[in-house]
C-alpha cells in the first residue's frame, strides 16, 4: 500500500533548469566583479573621477605661485631699466615665456591714484614718466598672469581649454581671498602701497600687475 502523504518528486527537467539559472547568475556576478575597479577615497584614481574644481585647484596652487613670484620679483626701477635696454634679455633673465607676452615678476612701491573698475594707477618715484603702472584689486581679477607665472602649468594637464582657463580663474580667486579680502581695496587712493606681483609684458610702457602681496602704509 502506497503512503499517500509522500510529496511527489520534482521533474528532473525543472531541477536542471534551476541549477542552470543559479549557475548563470553566478557567472553574471563574476563578470561584474571582474569589470569593477575598486577606487580608494582620496587616491589618485578617486581624484580623476571627480569633476574638476577650479576653486579647489586654485587654493592648492596659489601658495606656491605666490612664493615663486615673491622670490623672483625684481624692483620696478631695475626691471624698467632692463626692459628699456634689451627687452629680450630682460625676459630671459627675469621673465617666464608665455604664448602671449612673457610674464614678469615685479615689486613696486608707489602712491595709488583714483581707481577705475578696481584698477589703481600707481605713481612710482624713479620710473620713466611714460611708463604706466597699475594694479588690479578686484572685485574681478582678470587674466591668467598668475597661472602662467611659474611656467609649469601646461594646457596638457587639463581635459580641455575650458578647464585650463578655469584653472587661472580659480588661482585668481584664491589670491583675492588671501591677499585682497583683508584690505579695504575701495579706499587706497592717496595711500602708499607696496605691491609684489606679476604682469604680462605686451606693451613695455603699460604694466597691469596682478598682486600676490599687497601692503598699505
Amino acid at each position: 500500500m502506497t503512503d499517500s502523504t509522500t510529496a511527489p518528486r520534482a521533474p528532473a527537467a525543472s531541477r536542471r533548469g534551476l541549477i542552470l539559472s543559479v549557475a548563470l547568475g553566478l557567472a553574471v556576478l563574476a563578470a561584474i566583479a571582474l569589470d569593477t575597479t575598486v577606487v580608494q577615497v582620496g587616491s589618485e584614481a578617486d581624484a580623476r573621477q571627480q569633476a574638476f574644481s577650479p576653486d579647489t585647484y586654485g587654493t592648492q596652487e596659489f601658495p606656491r605661485i605666490r612664493d615663486a613670484v615673491i622670490e623672483r620679483a625684481v624692483p620696478a626701477t631695475d626691471l624698467a631699466a632692463a626692459i628699456a635696454a634689451d627687452q629680450d634679455a630682460a625676459i630671459a633673465e627675469y621673465g617666464t615665456p608665455a604664448s602671449t607676452g612673457a610674464i614678469m615678476m615685479v615689486t613696486v612701491t608707489g602712491t595709488a591714484g583714483e581707481p577705475r573698475a578696481g584698477v589703481y594707477p600707481l605713481t612710482v618715484e624713479g620710473l620713466p614718466e611714460d611708463l604706466r603702472v597699475r594694479v588690479q584689486t578686484g572685485p574681478a581679477i582678470n587674466g591668467t598672469d598668475l597661472r602662467d607665472a611659474p611656467g609649469d602649468i601646461a594646457f596638457g594637464a587639463f581635459k580641455n581649454q575650458i578647464e585650463y582657463q578655469d584653472a587661472g580663474s580659480g588661482i585668481n580667486r584664491a589670491m583675492a581671498a588671501e591677499v585682497l579680502a583683508p584690505i579695504d581695496t575701495t579706499a587706497l587712493a592717496g595711500k602708499q602701497v607696496t605691491v609684489t606681483g606679476a604682469f604680462r609684458l605686451i606693451n613695455p610702457s603699460n604694466w597691469l600687475i596682478t598682486p600676490v602681496a599687497l601692503e598699505v602704509q
